[in-house]
């Protein structure tokens, strides 16, 4: 035990939980209770100061209590022991001592956290006046950001507030760093950066972005493809809203210089053309539709043709909010009968969570609502239990002049 004590404890809170000493480890992988690992957490953040029993009854049992509190206390800090005696014999009564009422963590042994360690580098880089210096830092602490602080107790409530807190930081850290690394021309940096980022942060676009930039700097054109389409996806399915104009952007230029190396017009109809026989409506993304859309609005404008569009809302019954599992069921099956009531030349995409928007060619208004109203009609018939109510309404497309 002497030789341990002179050696660094190393504890990491981010991402997970372990304390590694010397060339032994325990981690809360390990098949034990959530409270032993719950309570070792709280002496370790408070190993500052004496933890009252009282204190540890309020952590450990909250307002409900237990029939003997100080027994089940003395119980629990004995299975806190045992399990820190993995790290070697006599650790457990070495790192938690009792003192009078209260129990403390020994501060005669050094301690290295890694969450104090990232605050630390963090503070440090922003009060670097070297844009370099300032940058290696930055890293620096970035490596240490393995995920959010103590993830399996993330819903205690005193650690919901230091969750917050360093993910902010984290996020906040990432801004500055991204930038910085751009002006350097450093993409795979930016690349590996960012694909850590989003694991902890998978809503920031503009993570994305940088990411998506980077990729296409490097010639890895399908990658943002790729990344768009994963981006845009978990944006729709979880707040309804569709990638920034300056994605969007993106995305089409690694669109537009995908081949790299020139082809010919039989190698590009094939690439254009869709697989197998297709029946029914075209389906598309809303930023695909707005561009057939635009490009219609300048053939009406030449052909004076009849085009209208149609919005199809998806409600609850008495306008009340569907749940989001009735929400996402109702607009899976909309969408089939949708496309199957359609004609080959309409186009139809899902422009919010709860609607889709039709694009009926050569239609006058008439005939455009009796398409909806076939629509709604078949969609009773094959989910008559379904609790949606479905409404529309149809306008004219207005020719670009």
């Amino acid at each position: 035990m002497a030789n341990q004590q002179s050696s660094i404890l190393k504890i990491q809170m981010l991402g997970g939980f372990s304390l590694h000493w010397n060339d032994r480890e325990i981690t809360d992988s390990d098949n034990r209770s959530r409270k032993v690992w719950l309570l070792l957490a709280y002496m370790i953040c408070c190993r500052n100061r004496p933890v009252s029993q009282s204190e540890l009854f309020s952590l450990l049992w909250g307002d409900d209590g237990t029939v003997n509190p100080v027994n089940a206390l003395k119980t629990m800090f004995h299975r806190v022991r045992t399990m820190l005696d993995g790290l070697g014999d006599g650790t457990g009564h070495a790192l938690i001592i009792r003192r009078g009422g209260s129990y403390a963590w020994n501060g005669d042994i050094p301690v290295l956290v890694d969450v104090e360690e990232f605050e630390t580098l963090c503070q440090a880089a922003s009060a670097q006046p070297d844009e370099q210096a300032q940058l290696k830092l930055y890293l620096e602490a970035m490596e240490l950001y393995q995920g959010d602080f103590l993830p399996k107790l993330s819903s205690e409530s005193w650690i919901v507030p230091q969750s917050t807190y360093f993910h902010n930081l984290y996020l906040r850290m990432l801004r500055s760093v991204l930038p910085l690394l751009q002006e350097q021309a450093r993409q795979s940096d930016i690349v590996a950066l960012c694909d850590r980022a989003i694991l902890v942060e998978p809503y920031d676009e503009e993570v994305y972005q940088f990411l998506m930039r980077a990729q296409l700097a490097l010639g890895e054109q399908q990658s943002v493809i790729k990344t768009y389409e994963r981006m845009s996806d978990l944006l729709f399915a979880n707040f309804g809203i569709m990638p920034a104009d300056e994605s969007r952007a993106i995305y089409r230029e690694a669109a537009r210089t995908v081949n790299e190396r020139s082809v010919n017009l039989g190698l590009l109809r094939e690439q254009l053309d869709e697989p197998g026989s297709v029946r029914g409506a075209l389906l598309c993304d809303y930023d695909f539709f707005r561009i057939i859309y635009q490009a219609e609005a300048r053939s009406v404008a030449r052909s004076g043709a009849a085009v209208h569009i149609a919005l199809i809302s998806a409600v609850g019954c008495e306008s009340k909010p569907l749940s989001r599992r009735s929400l996402d069921c109702c607009m899976d099956n909309l969408q089939d009968v949708i496309v199957g009531n359609l004609r080959r030349g309409d186009v139809v995409a899902r422009c919010s969570v709860s609607q889709y928007i039709l694009m009926l060619p050569q239609a006058n208004y008439e005939n455009s609502c009796m398409v909806c109203e076939r629509i709604v009609r078949a969609f009773s018939r094959q989910y008559p239990h379904s609790p949606a109510a479905l409404s529309f309404t149809v306008q004219p497309l207005v020719p670009h002049s």
